[in-house]
């Protein structure tokens, strides 16, 4: 029988989660949602992703693909999915698979966004939400640290022990450190990141704008390729996967902070 591949936005609150991956003994975001479109393809589905998430990262957007042997009307993968799946999970848009289209490998950028709560007092409602730190914070020089970071380099100083990737170099387009009211937020687009990347990053940086390192430490850190002089790695809580950019004969709509990529990242098209 033919296949058709669906392409679907995911919007998910990570806390409840371990991760994005599907584990046999505890509850994961790719687990449910594979059983939630299962039930509307009435056969067994499975779904892949632009990026997998760890335990506790959210996300604001989420792409996936999956193939089916049935026919489905999209909105019905979009009502019937959501009305399968827990509240902390929901699929916000669906289309058609154009080409030869694949969430991962077809992807040219990663949007992240870490939100940082600054104040002296934890919040007891977004405790799950954002990171918290009680320490002032100066954006400003967060900001400037950042821009060390933009170009290709050896992320290393800024990998997970255990990081699996083959190569440690990524491609940083932008980074952005701004205030907004008790909120510090770091926003961060690369063509891919290594495990934990963009949580230490936060977490060095968090360090530089409590004055605890100098605003050249990010700059030393790519230098000296050592994770074990990296510092620490900031809490999950903070960091949701804001969007996902492909080539625009994919279809797939693109959001406004995209529109800061450098012409060279988009060349792909």
């Amino acid at each position: 029988m033919n296949k058709t591949r669906i392409i679907l936005g995911i919007e998910y609150d990570g806390s409840g989660f371990y991760g994005w991956q599907w584990q046999t003994q505890y509850r994961s975001v790719q687990g449910v949602l594979e059983q939630a479109l299962s039930k509307v393809a009435n056969h067994p589905v499975t779904v892949l992703c632009a990026g997998r998430t760890d335990t506790g990262v959210h996300a604001l957007e989420q792409v996936v693909h999956f193939d089916t042997t049935s026919t489905r009307e999209l909105h019905i993968w979009l009502l019937g999915g959501n009305s399968n799946l827990p509240d902390d999970v929901r699929i916000t848009w669906a289309k058609p698979a154009i080409g030869d289209f694949h969430a991962r490998y077809s992807a040219i950028a990663r949007f992240y966004r870490y939100i940082i709560l600054n104040r002296p007092i934890k919040s007891a409602l977004l405790r799950n939400q954002v990171t918290w730190c009680h320490a002032p914070l100066d954006a400003k020089k967060m900001h400037q640290a950042a821009q060390h970071l933009i170009g290709k380099h050896d992320f290393s100083s800024f990998r997970a022990q255990g990081c699996q990737s083959k190569s440690p170099c990524r491609a940083m387009y932008f980074i952005d450190v701004y205030r907004e009211d008790e909120k510090v937020i770091i926003d961060i687009s690369a063509n891919a990141f290594l495990h934990h990347m963009v949580r230490n990053i936060a977490g060095v940086l968090m360090a530089i704008g409590s004055d605890k390192q100098p605003v050249d430490w990010t700059r030393e850190l790519l230098e000296v390729k050592s994770r074990k002089l990296g510092g620490i790695t900031a809490p999950p809580d903070g960091l949701y996967l804001g969007a996902v950019y492909y080539p625009e004969h994919y279809g797939v709509s693109k959001h406004p902070v995209f529109n800061k990529l450098p012409a060279d990242a988009k060349r792909h098209d």
